[in-house]
């Protein structure tokens, strides 16, 4: 039960009006949490799948970045240890 006030009954509330209650207020809450965000038109829906897109871009624009780096100095490696191989056989017609 739950009092109203100091000088009125009390009354009880049935668990399917308290949970009708409660998603009301829970819906009430997020439309005005989006509002606060600025995503309350009904275009909230596109916005916020744009922008996991663009995350997802840029996930994987930074994991291609990394392969990259990683190739070049993979890369590099390799021919400093051809070039290093080649001076020391002579391969350049050195004397």
């Amino acid at each position: 039960m739950v009092p109203l006030a100091k000088n009125t009954e009390a009354f009880t509330l049935g668990h399917d009006e308290l949970e009708k209650m409660l998603n009301q207020a829970a819906e009430r809450g997020a439309r005005r949490a989006l509002s606060d965000v600025g995503l309350e038109n009904g275009g909230a829906r596109n916005d916020i799948r744009e922008l996991r897109s663009l995350l997802q871009a840029l996930r994987f624009a930074r994991h291609t970045a990394w392969q990259t780096i990683i190739r070049i100095i993979t890369t590099g490696f390799i021919l400093g240890l051809m070039a290093s191989a080649a001076i020391k056989l002579k391969l350049f017609g050195g004397s």
